[in-house]
């Protein structure tokens, strides 16, 4: 055999490896990658109250952060709740600047097109907050008023794919968008919107603790009720299998009970 055929040879060998290496790097599931560093990188939006929110004290807390440190403290794996641009959390889930997002986060048709999710873990409602100075006590009364609604939300999807219920009686046929819910409501105090589109547990939540709650209606949608659910890539099964074997163990074993007993003094696991 002459030297090229060798040299041909071997180039072959070494690509042949190579794509081997490759191929099995790309494959490695995610979730032995964060056993094997032991530490989970979780996307949050921190100023969602009372999933997961920087509190007075500049500590990250929350119903959902409780959760994840219960979940991943069966599996000795450190979890680092990583703040975030909500309207930006797929594309930091794909470009694997996180590992999950988990923060009330809703399952929907379309980000099921994006992300494996968990099982479900809580229920939720869109729903209308209003002033009850501005008489705006139902849904009907929002002709030709101002509505808000957060950035990248499963709220303004609601509101954009079922244009009957809101969409259609606004002004303008759509909603101002916020960053946040806090820059949200503290334009309604300032009467800058006339109704703000918000999760349920969000509005309870913040007009309870702030004393507000009197001062607003609270008003149902019509929108279908959600799921919270951990949004993981299509290609981490193990790591959401995981999540979920660790639902059923927390709950049978009463500890979830706990930690939603302390944010909401019910147990808001889903009914079978």
């Amino acid at each position: 055999m002459n030297v090229k055929k060798i040299i041909g040879l071997l180039a072959v060998l070494i690509a042949a490896v190579s794509l081997s290496a490759c191929g099995k790097k790309e494959t490695k599931d995610g979730w032995q990658a964060i056993q094997d560093k032991k530490e989970v990188v979780i996307g949050f939006d921190n100023t969602f109250v009372p999933m997961g929110f920087k509190d007075e004290n500049g500590q990250n807390v929350g119903f959902d952060i409780d959760l994840a440190n219960a979940v991943f403290a069966k599996y000795g794996v450190k979890v680092k709740m990583q703040p975030i641009d909500w309207d930006m959390k797929e594309t930091e889930l794909q470009n694997k600047s996180i590992d999950l997002i988990w923060n009330g986060y809703s399952v929907t048709k379309g980000r099921e097109k994006k992300v494996l999710f968990t099982t479900p873990y809580m229920k939720n409602d869109q729903v209308l907050v209003t002033k009850k100075a501005s008489k705006i006590a139902k849904v009907s009364d929002m002709v030709n008023k101002a509505l808000g609604a957060q950035q990248g939300s499963s709220g303004y999807d609601a509101f954009t794919s079922q244009p009957n219920i809101l969409k259609d009686k606004v002004k303008n046929h759509d909603a101002t968008l916020y960053d946040d819910f806090n820059s949200a409501l503290l334009d309604l105090k300032a009467d800058r919107i006339d109704g703000l589109l918000i999760d349920n547990v969000y509005a309870h939540y913040y007009l309870t603790k702030n004393g507000e709650i009197g001062d607003y209606h609270i008003i149902p949608t019509g929108y279908h009720s959600e799921d919270f659910a951990v949004g993981a890539r299509k290609s981490d099964q193990q790591l959401v299998a995981a999540i979920n074997k660790a639902f059923k163990t927390l709950h049978a074993d009463g500890d979830f009970q706990k930690i939603s007993q302390k944010w909401f003094s019910e147990d808001v696991y889903p009914s079978k």
